[in-house]
């Protein structure tokens, strides 16, 4: 899937523009960014429940929006399983059928056993955490090349949280399938992602492996007596501050920015393995902390 130059505009108010990115099969990628930098609306785009006022979504060369038969290969599950709730699971079965071309109805039923869930019934009478499974569940039955989630864990607990987790890493591997996840939960997605796109106001802030975004930076530990040195503030990004002790983190050239931090002369240094928790809050904006 390509994602080339997307826009769209609200209301005369851009909420994304100039979108590009390529996302791989049977990799995961993680969509992240603050409240309202147009991350949902995105995937709205991706999946082609709203139209782009410019720019487009391609599979294999094709746009999804002259194409509209190309939507079958993508599946976009909600924050909320809201609108499933008044059907049963057998009317639910019967619909995404109808729907999805390679819905594989014997897999559906094998997942619906593994985990537990009931077979028959209506899905409001599901618990918030079993109608998040049988959601996973839908999508990657339908056999569909790219499915795209948005805030899958929120609100559960730690359990089936796990089970989640562990899942979609499964079915990835199983299938070949491409997942995009939108999450604040940057633990979760430090833990199953390969690759990052960073939203900021609708624009995208950078799209890297996690590895490759993870070299990119250095995060260390200092302390200074007269606090921060001017020769510093330019070069770095105060994570966090403590008194004396500063948190910075470090981009770019790396060894000039080591070598300056030396040149500082601080009273104590060491080098600490960054976080994705770390490279949000760098890049996306985080608290200010005074000198």
């Amino acid at each position: 899937m390509k994602i080339e130059q997307l826009c769209k505009t609200i209301h005369r108010k851009p909420i994304i523009e100039n979108i590009d990115f390529t996302i791989e099969p049977g990799k995961v990628t993680g969509l992240i960014g603050r409240n309202g930098s147009g991350k949902t609306t995105l995937l709205r785009l991706m999946v082609g429940i709203l139209s782009p006022s410019s720019g487009d979504v391609k599979l294999e060369g094709k746009s999804i929006y002259a194409n509209p038969e190309l939507k079958k290969d993508i599946v976009f599950v909600p924050d909320t399983s809201e609108a499933l709730k008044s059907y049963s699971v057998k009317e639910i079965v019967q619909l995404y059928r109808d729907i999805y071309r390679h819905f594989d109805e014997a897999l559906f039923y094998q997942l619906i056993e593994r985990f537990n869930l009931p077979q028959r019934g209506k899905i409001d009478s599901f618990s918030k955490g079993m109608k998040a499974l049988f959601a996973l569940i839908l999508a990657f039955s339908t056999k569909a090349k790219y499915v795209l989630l948005d805030e899958p864990t929120d609100g559960l607990d730690v359990i089936v949280k796990k089970r989640i987790l562990q899942f979609i890493v499964e079915a990835v591997a199983d299938y070949e399938v491409a997942v995009i996840i939108s999450s604040h939960r940057l633990d979760e997605l430090e833990f199953m992602a390969d690759s990052i796109v960073m939203i900021k106001n609708g624009k995208m802030e950078s799209s890297n492996s996690l590895d490759a975004l993870k070299t990119s930076y250095k995060k260390v530990q200092a302390v200074f007596p007269n606090g921060l040195p001017v020769e510093l503030k330019a070069s770095c990004s105060i994570l966090q501050q403590t008194g004396k002790v500063f948190i910075l983190v470090f981009e770019g050239d790396l060894d000039v920015a080591m070598k300056t931090l030396l040149e500082a002369n601080p009273l104590f240094y060491e080098e600490l393995p960054i976080t994705l928790e770390d490279l949000f809050v760098t890049k996306l904006g985080g608290d200010e902390f005074a000198d």
